[in-house]
């Protein structure tokens, strides 16, 4: 199993200076901002994935 995915940039202010946070799991701080916040994964949709385009004929 590989390692959990993090987060590139922060979600208020954009900046990539993101570092785990001592809180908890998923917890993340931006010190850019100085924000704290909590990445968490919730499941998958139920509807799965959707095309954009209608299935039919050609355009």
């Amino acid at each position: 199993m590989s390692e959990r995915a993090a987060p590139f940039y922060c979600p208020y202010c954009g900046d990539e200076d993101l570092h785990p946070s001592e809180e908890g799991h998923g917890t993340w701080e931006c010190r850019a901002c100085n924000r704290a916040f909590q990445v968490k994964f919730l499941g998958l949709l139920a509807r799965g994935l959707q095309a954009d385009t209608p299935h039919g004929g050609a355009s």
